[in-house]
């Protein structure tokens, strides 16, 4: 068994396309070797700064000899009277065999000519040989260029490249017009602290022969390396490191030979928020700040940087360091104070130079309509006078920050500089902690809005960029959402199932809807652009449930219905219903519930669709005729569905899901014997009154259920 080696050296690469060109190699070479039918016993794919590369272990020397059948021709086309035709002849002589080799076999579709063919296997050399270059081709990225004349696209520049099946260079040729790089074993080692060429002798000294040229080649160990780093320096000042772990990432492909650097910088700069000294080191400095104790609260005046260079230079390249931070710092600073010198209310009027989207205005008339939407959702959740005053006051100041100079610098610090100013002008803790919280989440993994007053102010500025959006037809397509609409909208959906809200989000549509129809007359339809939406709302709604909260697809499509604008409307009217019901039935369908009721609520369901009873018809009363009555199990059915009554006509406050479906399963005996016991009955009996009659009783159950799902839709189990 052979190994092999395939490093391919380039100019800097992105820090981001490192992980991305790793990952899909892993995918790339092992399915292109399987396709080839090649082993491997191990295959290994690195990555640094400058280089990409592979080591394949257990390789065969050629590939293993195999038999094909192949198919032909009908018989019947092939042979005539027993003798070959062209046909049989044009096949044969196409597959390199004789007439005598065909054989003739029966399939489903008659007769057919086969013939079976041994194929030697290519020797793994020339396999490898054909595969580099389409291993290199197939890596996709962005921005990729091309270099010199020719068209050869890459991340950068490709400078050399080592092939080595065992001891032995593979000769590969990479054209890119006149510039060509030929294989070879020598790679390249630490541009500072081993310029010299490296010799591989053979593939699986790769790692070594790296490692003593101060290149550490394995991602894996580099990331674990710097992290044990970071926590040993931090250690060393008494204190304790935030590993961010996008940040980590970053820099373990931004260096090939990691050490960690401690640099310090002025305590006076300490009076800065938090916030705003570790946005400086991390987003633009990429440090790691150093905290007094790992709730993260108080920072140290130190640093740690990840360098790249000599390590014994360690002390100039933090005196580097120290100067960019300081500069940095100095500039937060003046801006603080700048911005402090007003309250954060005076800013308002800036917001009205400043574009929200071309047709719809400036954020200052985006600030007016997020007030008109919390005043609505207000009034929906029947908040009392301080909660109403302090949404509306936060609704009001919610982007003020947005034109400090802070936030000018550091467009990542918005909210959170609102927070800071807010509290330094004097508004209430409620205001200024919604300013903040009224952008969460921000991303995956942020917490959601913890007080009422942010929840109800983020829920505003969502819905009024979704509608507004919507109505300009901007809608997300495929992968393309450049306002993260669909984030808005799971934002929306998160924001209420965590908070409880019992809010009518279909009614806040069809208002804000209307309100963007009065300011905006001729963007959009009203219907058109209501539908839109409410079908946007439920999509996110069935993700959320299918992929957050695990729930079986077909009892997401029984509490959404499938093209049924009643359970859409009724989902969209009271979203912690929707979710309380998908529970639900996931908990019976696990715990064997919804398997005892299924069959009778299917039954039943199938045959009512044969009437024409109301969905929303509840009451027997009013439209079972006892005097139809000719078996007693038509009145003991009747009897056990008037007992139902209170339960599915009770609000979603009052109502018992979990008894519904135990009176429902009490039915199933009766039903049962409305079918098929001794007192059964001939549901589409002759006379239309009678028919009529117990195909609502039918349709009454089907109405019963429904109040906890649309059973047609759930796949029996």
């Amino acid at each position: 068994m052979a190994n092999f080696l395939l490093e391919v050296g380039t100019e800097e690469l992105p820090a981001n396309f490192v992980p991305s060109a790793i990952a899909q190699w892993q995918s790339i070479i092992p399915q292109t070797l399987a396709e080839q039918f090649l082993t491997t016993e191990k295959i290994e794919v690195y990555g640094t700064p400058r280089r990409l590369a592979v080591l394949i272990q257990g390789l065969p020397a050629q590939q293993p000899l195999r038999v094909e059948e192949i198919k032909g021709p009908p018989a019947a086309a092939a042979f005539k009277d027993g003798q070959p035709t062209q046909a049989a002849a044009g096949f044969a002589k196409k597959q390199g065999v004789e007439l005598a080799n065909l054989e003739v076999r029966p399939t489903d579709k008659g007769d057919f000519v086969f013939v079976r063919k041994t194929i030697p296997g290519r020797a793994t050399t020339d396999i490898l040989t054909e595969l580099i270059p389409q291993w290199i081709g197939k890596l996709e990225g962005k921005r990729f260029m091309r270099w010199g004349d020719g068209d050869l696209r890459f991340a950068r520049p490709i400078v050399w490249l080592v092939a080595l099946l065992d001891d032995t260079v593979l000769p590969i040729k990479l054209e890119n017009g006149s510039d060509v790089v030929l294989s070879d074993r020598i790679s390249r080692g630490h541009r500072v602290l081993h310029p010299e060429p490296v010799s591989i002798p053979s593939a699986t000294d790769y790692a070594n022969c790296l490692q003593s040229a101060y290149i550490a080649v394995d991602q894996t160990q580099r990331h674990d390396n710097i992290k044990r780093q970071i926590q040993t320096v931090a250690q060393r000042q008494n204190g304790y490191a935030e590993i961010y772990p996008d940040l980590l990432e970053e820099v373990t492909y931004l260096v090939e030979w990691p050490t960690a650097v401690v640099g310090k910088f002025e305590p006076e700069f300490l009076n800065l928020p938090v916030e705003v000294i570790t946005t400086v080191m991390v987003t633009q400095q990429r440090y790691f700040p150093i905290f007094t104790a790992e709730d993260a609260k108080e920072l140290l005046p130190f640093f740690i940087t990840i360098s790249n260079g000599d390590p014994a230079k360690s002390d100039n390249i933090a005196a580097g360091n120290e100067r960019v931070i300081r500069a940095r710092l100095s500039d937060g600073q003046y801006f603080y104070r700048a911005d402090l010198a007003k309250p954060l209310e005076s800013y308002l009027p800036q917001l009205e130079k400043v574009t929200f989207q071309e047709e719809l205005g400036s954020v200052g008339n985006k600030v007016v309509r997020i007030k008109n939407i919390a005043a609505k959702i207000t009034s929906q959740l029947q908040l009392n006078e301080s909660d109403s005053n302090n949404i509306q006051r936060a609704a009001l100041l919610c982007k003020a920050d947005l034109v400090t100079q802070m936030v000018g610098e550091f467009p990542e610090l918005q909210g959170v500089m609102g927070q800071k100013y807010a509290s330094a002008s004097g508004e209430t803790e409620a205001v200024a902690t919604a300013i903040f919280e009224h952008y969460l989440p921000r991303g995956a993994g942020d917490k959601l809005p913890q007080t009422l007053t942010g929840q109800v102010v983020g829920l505003a500025d969502r819905l009024d960029t979704l509608v507004s959006i919507f109505g300009l037809g901007m809608l997300p397509t495929g992968s393309a959402d450049p306002f993260a609409l669909r984030r808005a909208a799971n934002g929306v959906i998160n924001i209420t199932w965590t908070a409880e809200l019992p809010l009518n989000l279909q009614q806040l549509l069809e208002q804000t809807v209307a309100d963007f129809i009065a300011a905006y007359p001729n963007k959009a339809n009203r219907d058109e652009l209501l539908q839109q939406l409410q079908e946007f709302f439920i999509q996110r709604i069935r993700t959320l449930l299918q992929e957050d909260r695990q729930i079986d697809y077909d009892l997401v499509n029984a509490v959404l219905g499938e093209n049924d604008p009643e359970y859409t409307e009724r989902a969209l009217k009271d979203l912690l219903d929707v979710r309380n019901r998908a529970i639900f039935l996931q908990e019976i369908r696990h715990n064997g519930k919804l398997a005892e009721i299924y069959e009778t609520v299917n039954r039943s369901t199938r045959l009512a669709a044969q009437g024409d009873l109301d969905k929303q018809q509840l009451e027997p009363t009013s439209i079972v005729r006892p005097e139809l009555f000719q078996k007693s199990s038509e009145q003991a059915f009747y009897d056990a569905l008037v007992q139902l009554v209170p339960q599915t006509k009770a609000s979603r406050e009052q109502r018992n899901y979990q008894q519904l479906v135990e009176a429902i399963g009490q039915i199933t005996s009766k039903v049962s014997t409305f079918f098929d016991g001794a007192e059964s009955v001939l549901v589409m009996d002759e006379n239309l009154d009678i028919r009529r009659n117990r195909l609502n009783l039918l349709g009454l159950l089907r109405n019963h259920a429904r109040v906890l799902a649309d059973f047609g839709a759930i796949v029996k189990s």
